[in-house]
């Protein structure tokens, strides 16, 4: 039944019928409400009423904030700090030194297609979903779960996460600082041998193809080049180390850098969004105008068309090939960086009715390209290198760290202006890897602060707590042997636990907090719910597909090696408790919430899947995840009164 009275609209839902309505005198100037009246009748006439007042999405101004979130919250300074922020996070070092390879690898521009469904399937749904919860709860990655008690270990789960990736991505950073300062010589350092670090087995550039593929090894896996020799012993020194079970003492350079890269990080995020927004504006563009930059100096070299269309042959059959797929699959969710807790909490710094569904379609969209682009400048000097050695593109193609601090740096050394060329190239890497770093300490700043009250009101300190602290555990990154635990740190600290702790997370969102009830919280947002397309893909296909990427993860999980280097057992071991101490958290803090509420076990469960400020209808026995429809029959009905002023 539906009335209108004096601007009041009166919506009905149920078999039974009022015996009065109050009609509501004209109002003006009085904030548009929902208000959610639930009527229980019983036969005899008596009734019981309560309601709850939701504002209504178009009553929210740009200062508005989430009815359930901190109104005293600050927000990003301006919209551009907040997309330069996430598209600063989003693009780091593996847009650089993994897509690019990985497309050459498996079938060049055919890679693009199984690349692009898992984008439109799972990528930006995934994307779209953690930038909508952070900024309709506007809390970070714990306390984001009052939506569903039970689920709050993941929170836990992905901040652990974010902190044991600090602990080496500062590492990496440090080792591009190193190569940064390294680089402002007249003579590259690693151009010839010669130097202190050389060995006696050190080969000149043009005669390492002879030494090197004479006895079957690619050029871009020789070791005895000035280069390679630069990175494994000028900076590593790795030489000095015979494995994981021998580390040695921190080496000193490094640990400078390391220094000079936490305090860039702590006084770009010790005064929250309104100092970090700031910084990416530097950080987050700079790569764009560097990466211009070399593909423009790239094209120019000889060699550099033969290395992009090497980059761009379409190989249909490698379509057929499971190991495709699954590079893919694993590659789109890790660029995007879904499930860190940045994107939770980024958004919930935005104001509430930002248009966060253009904004994941946006920066997601955006992260993607820039991973394409980046191959035309990297594989234009790939070819240069396979047409200065006289071999074939894939003896000189690499990813990872031999491909941007040996193959790469080789290349510019032997180019006019080199120094210049250097010094450019490591202020991208410096850059893309400050942002993505920052991201991930604000994910776990932001995530803890939230929790616990007292760390905000000291966010300063407790900033400067994380960043020490993760200096102090990255000291063992930085020794004679530090790659190795670079290596393990790598494969298990957010491997499969990150895709564990995202698989979770979209189920307790999709089939424990409700699609249906995340749409209406768009739609208060944004003013319209998301359409089938999302509903079903967070619903159905990205956990499917998060399935698959765990279970790919660990059937094609190989045992842990550098190199020639094969791990010890016990290694692995370790790695694997690694990340068993993350992942264990959703299913320690289940039981914990579940034993900590009294009541029976219907009533323990409906209050650990039912939002906290919904724990009121639990009392009532109003459960609506588990709807009960009105039964005339029964001595009690329900009624839904949904009432709109205005």
């Amino acid at each position: 039944v539906s009335r209108s009275s004096c601007g009041m609209n009166i919506q009905v839902l149920s078999d039974h019928k009022l015996s009065a309505v109050v009609p509501l005198k004209p109002y003006s100037h009085v904030e548009k409400k929902d208000v959610e009246l639930i009527l229980v009748k019983d036969l005899n006439g008596v009734q019981y009423t309560s309601s709850s007042i939701i504002p209504a999405p178009d009553a929210f101004s740009h200062s508005a904030t989430s009815p359930s979130g901190d109104q005293d919250r600050e927000i990003w300074g301006k919209k551009l700090d907040f997309l330069l922020s996430v598209i600063g996070f989003a693009v780091d070092l593996a847009n650089v030194w993994r897509f690019p390879y990985l497309c050459y690898k498996n079938g060049g521009g055919a890679f693009l297609i199984p690349y692009t469904l898992f984008l439109l399937i799972a990528g930006m749904p995934l994307f779209y979903m953690e930038l909508a919860l952070g900024q309709y709860n506007r809390e970070g990655a714990a306390t984001i779960w009052k939506i569903c008690p039970v689920f709050k270990g993941v929170g836990y789960t992905v901040i652990v996460i974010a902190l044991y990736v600090g602990f080496y991505y500062n590492v990496i950073i440090a080792w591009s600082l190193y190569y940064l300062y390294s680089s402002f010589t007249n003579e590259l350092p690693w151009f010839r041998c010669g130097n202190v670090w050389n060995s006696p087995n050190c080969t000149d550039p043009q005669r390492a193809n002879i030494s090197c593929l004479g006895n079957g090894t690619m050029y871009s896996k020789c070791k005895n080049t000035p280069a390679a020799e630069f990175y494994e012993r000028g900076m590593l020194h790795l030489h000095e180390s015979e494995g994981i079970h021998d580390l040695g003492l921190p080496r000193w350079e490094l640990s400078l850098c390391l220094v000079v890269v936490v305090f860039i990080l702590y006084f770009s995020l010790w005064k929250g969004v309104k100092s970090s927004g700031k910084v990416v504006y530097i950080t987050a563009t700079m790569p764009y105008v560097v990466l211009f930059v070399l593909l423009i100096r790239g094209v120019t070299l000889p060699g550099a068309i033969d290395g992009i269309k090497a980059y761009l042959h379409i190989d249909f059959k490698q379509l057929n090939n499971p190991t495709v797929w699954i590079d893919a699959a694993t590659q789109i969710f890790f660029s995007l960086g879904a499930g860190f807790g940045v994107l939770i909490a980024f958004a919930s710094y935005n104001k509430f009715d930002n248009n966060c569904y253009r904004d994941a379609i946006l920066t997601s969209t955006v992260n993607c390209v820039t991973s394409f682009f980046s191959g035309f400048a990297i594989f234009s000097v790939l070819g240069y290198m396979a047409y200065k050695h006289g071999v074939k593109i894939e003896e000189v193609a690499t990813d990872g760290a031999g491909l941007v601090f040996i193959i790469y740096p080789e290349a510019i050394s032997t180019l006019p202006g080199s120094t210049f060329w250097a010094i450019v190239f490591f202020i991208m890497l410096l850059t893309l890897g400050i942002d993505s770093s920052m991201g991930g300490m604000e994910a776990v700043i932001t995530g803890l602060t939230d929790d616990f009250k007292f760390l905000k009101r000291n966010r300063k300190v407790f900033t400067f707590v994380i960043a020490f602290g993760t200096f102090l555990v990255a000291l063992c990154c930085i020794t004679n042997g530090g790659i190795y635990v670079v290596t393990l740190l790598d494969t298990y600290a957010a491997g499969t636990s990150i895709l564990f702790g995202v698989l979770i997370e979209a189920i307790g969102v999709s089939w424990f907090y409700g699609v249906d009830r995340f749409g209406e919280d768009i739609e208060r947002m944004m003013g319209f719910k998301p359409g089938l397309y999302w509903r079903l893909c967070w619903k159905f296909v990205s956990p499917a597909f998060l399935l698959f990427v765990v279970i790919a993860s660990i059937v094609t999980a190989p045992g842990l090696k550098y190199d020639e280097y094969v791990f010890p057992p016990w290694s692995n071991a370790v790695g694997w408790i690694i990340a068993m101490s993350s992942m264990l958290f959703v299913p320690v803090y289940a039981i914990y919430k579940f034993f900590s509420i009294p009541g029976s076990f219907k009533q323990r469960l409906a209050y650990c899947i039912t939002p906290e400020h919904e724990h009121h209808l639990v009392a009532e026995g109003s459960v609506r995840q588990f709807k009960v429809r009105p039964d005339t029959g029964t001595s009690l009905g329900t009624q839904l009164i949904r009432i709109s002023l205005g």
